[in-house]
């Protein structure tokens, strides 16, 4: 039967959770068993105890597989992280010297990081001393499939159990080499014209159709939608390297890249800009703030992008920090 009190420490069944936490993982009662190195009738007996404990069915059986219900779905992650994260502090403290500090594992978008995130790591890391950083860097939008203590991720608005913290709003334009930019002027060519003649860079977007962006950009402002040609990329910095080298039109944002610009190596010739919708947003789960390193982090990061409108961070720092980052 279920308690009439909030849970306390004394109430929660490790056995029972980790057996709930396999079954759920393998949506198999015979798969969970395996996982921990006990039967399939003890891991039974631990879910229903679990079951029966918090009032709420957590798996709906059926004749050869398992699903999960609402309840289920809401606590086997919080199961996952929580066991994740005990094994990684029982691991540090096994491996570690007594002064190594902690390790923050975050995660962050490729351009994001290389563009604007970069250069504030050294200044965490002076801030910080006592916290290390792990920075990792993947290709999906949205959160990474792996376990992190922070995430950047580069996103539309949402709503969310995440906190969201936005900290930098995507503007774009069309941009280029300067040789290419050359032949605005002398063959006297409009926007529509200018994209027409040149080949069009994209940035694969996961779960969007090749071309989403520059079609996007075109309806934004009254413009024949582009017919696909052109060439992708995994990041939005290799299709800018590529513009560079006078490879094309990329579609970027401005001013992610205004320090090419402004040293002359990327140029972008018209007026014509907008925000495409996404952003980079900062995205945590709320009992992690309860983290001091977590906190800190967070309070730091939002300091270094607040106030500086679309102008790129410059940034310092704390204990050991993993970082980890998905496209753009």
């Amino acid at each position: 039967m279920a308690v009439d009190t909030a849970y306390s420490r004394k109430w929660i069944p490790l056995n029972a959770l980790r057996a709930f936490e396999a079954v759920g993982r393998h949506l198999s009662f015979t798969g969970g068993a395996q996982a921990i190195g006990v039967t399939q009738s003890a891991v039974s007996r631990h879910v229903a105890t679990l079951e029966d404990l918090i009032g709420q069915k957590l798996l709906i059986r059926r004749a050869h597989t398992v699903a999960l219900t609402r309840a289920g779905e809401m606590l086997l992650p919080a199961i996952g992280k929580s066991f994740d994260r005990l094994e990684q502090v029982l691991d540090e403290i096994r491996v570690r010297t007594p002064d190594a500090g902690r390790t923050l594992r975050v995660h962050f978008p490729p351009s994001f990081l290389q563009q604007l995130a970069m250069p504030l790591l050294g200044e965490f890391r002076a801030r910080f001393p006592d916290v290390s950083l792990d920075v990792v860097s993947t290709l999906a939008p949205g959160l990474p499939a792996g376990d992190v203590d922070v995430a950047v991720v580069y996103d539309l608005p949402r709503v969310s159990d995440a906190i969201r913290d936005l900290l930098w709003l995507v503007r774009v334009t069309p941009v280029c080499s300067p040789a290419i930019a050359a032949g605005i002027a002398r063959d006297g060519l409009d926007l529509a014209g200018f994209l027409a003649r040149h080949e069009l860079l994209h940035v694969r977007v996961e779960g969007r159709p090749r071309g989403h962006l520059w079609n996007d950009f075109a309806r934004r402002h009254g413009l024949a939608a582009p017919d696909g040609r052109g060439t992708t990329f995994d990041t939005l910095v290799l299709a800018v390297q590529y513009a560079i080298a006078g490879g094309g039109v990329a579609l970027a944002d401005v001013d992610m890249f205004a320090g090419e610009i402004a040293a002359g190596r990327l140029v972008a010739p018209f007026a014509e800009a907008c925000d495409d919708g996404f952003g980079y947003y900062l995205s945590l789960a709320a009992e992690d703030l309860d983290d001091p390193v977590v906190a800190d982090f967070r309070s730091w990061i939002i300091a270094r992008f607040a106030g500086r409108g679309r102008a790129a961070a410059g940034g310092g720092a704390g204990p050991a920090v993993r970082l980890v980052a998905g496209e753009r």
